[in-house]
């Protein structure tokens, strides 16, 4: 009887497991995995690592590979049965996906939700499983990796891609780590020793309490400004994207002697450069929505005398959930930034803010790409690269 009950159960759990369509002992989702989004207008190679938890559960980190080398960790990972689940929150993306039966091959779907918008664009992926010897190469890239100590208990990772000549540090748009220069950066080295920071709170750098003081806008200008002086960088070009513009414009309000010119890739958003004559600033207004909320801080910010320090009770008040909260708390606002200045801006929705630092910063040179997207470092790399070498080029010689 007692035979005949466990063979009784062997059938059932043969069973189940024809019903799923993977052997139990496939599950073992541990590895590399990689495939090519379907996307018909630029198809996209990832790679996906997966690792166990000490909690018997999982977690992945998605690399692009075809658009730079950094990883993007998963907000969660499932499997039941055989369906794979994965979201990246910071990106906006998901995959869901079957196991076949031999373990090897994970058919499913890859999603965007398109930015301000509740609209998702889907394409088929299917992910392989990849050995230590066919796995794509994450990070092809020739470079170093320090970490420099800008702040009590804070150290950040700092790139080195070589080269020789005038300095040049690039900043990296918010969410990004400095690995988002990876194709980019190489393309400089014969002209210039390029650099990479990646910004506190974010990557491989450390991650201090989310308060409005440790992500302030002038506080992450320090952090610049303390690699700088580590590394002992002779009046370096300071290049941001995005988000990096904040800590340009901090950099160049009150350090200018500290660096040799500022180039904002897509990064002159008013928390750079901002126009008290614009009747909707992107810092103020109550109205923007989707993308643009997203780059608005709460209304406290500016160059206001520094406040007390929080009572303990007041303290739990003064923290944020997120990074991107705790800068956007932040956020300041500069007018006058006496260096040279290359400003690119990406598209045609920040016209008039292009418009504001031609009329504000007249010296500046203002670039139009109308064809460009928000990275225009990738999608415009010639124009961006042409207009990077001449102004640099017309910077003045340093001194020795």
């Amino acid at each position: 009887m007692r035979v005949r009950r466990v063979v009784v159960e062997m059938v059932r759990l043969a069973a189940l497991t024809g019903l799923f369509g993977v052997p139990l002992c496939a599950q073992d989702i541990v590895g590399n995995w990689q495939g090519t989004i379907k996307n018909p207008a630029a198809e996209r190679r990832v790679v996906l690592q997966i690792a166990s938890e000490a909690d018997g559960g999982w977690k992945a980190t998605l690399y692009r590979i075809d658009q730079g080398t950094e990883g993007f960790a998963a907000s969660s990972v499932t499997l039941e049965g055989s369906t794979l689940k994965f979201t990246i929150d910071r990106n906006r993306q998901s995959f869901e996906g079957k196991v076949k039966a031999n373990g090897t091959v994970i058919e499913g779907t890859w999603a965007d939700w398109l930015l301000a918008s509740t609209e998702t664009r889907t394409f088929p992926l299917e992910l392989k499983r990849a050995t230590k010897d066919t796995v794509w190469p994450t990070d092809p890239t020739g470079h170093t990796v320090q970490f420099i100590v800008v702040d009590n208990n804070v150290k950040l990772e700092v790139l080195d891609w070589g080269g020789s000549g005038r300095p040049v540090v690039l900043l990296t748009g918010q969410g990004n780590s400095a690995h988002v220069f990876d194709k980019f950066a190489p393309k400089l080295t014969s002209a210039y020793h390029v650099y990479g920071i990646t910004r506190r709170g974010y990557g491989a750098s450390s991650t201090p309490e989310l308060t409005k003081e440790n992500y302030a806008a002038d506080r992450l200008g320090d952090d610049v400004l303390a690699v700088i002086d580590s590394l002992k960088l002779n009046q370096p070009v300071l290049v941001g994207h995005s988000l990096g513009g904040e800590e340009l414009s901090s950099m160049g309000s009150r350090h200018s002697e500290k660096i040799a010119g500022l180039i904002y890739l897509d990064a002159g958003y008013s928390y750079a450069f901002y126009d008290r004559l614009a009747p909707r600033n992107l810092l103020e207004s109550k109205k923007e929505t989707g993308a643009v909320a997203a780059r608005r801080p709460s209304q406290s910010f500016g160059r206001l005398p520094t406040p007390e320090p929080p009572t303990a009770a007041a303290h739990a008040q003064t923290t944020f959930p997120t990074v991107q909260e705790a800068i956007h708390a932040g956020m300041q606002k500069y007018t006058d930034i006496p260096v040279p200045i290359l400003a690119i801006f990406a598209g045609s929705a920040l016209w008039l803010q292009a418009k504001a630092f031609e009329t504000g910063l007249p010296s500046a040179r203002v670039v139009r790409l109308p064809d460009a997207t928000h990275y225009v470092f990738q999608s415009n790399e010639a124009d961006v690269l042409h207009e990077m070498n001449a102004f640099i080029d017309s910077l003045p010689s340093r001194p020795q």
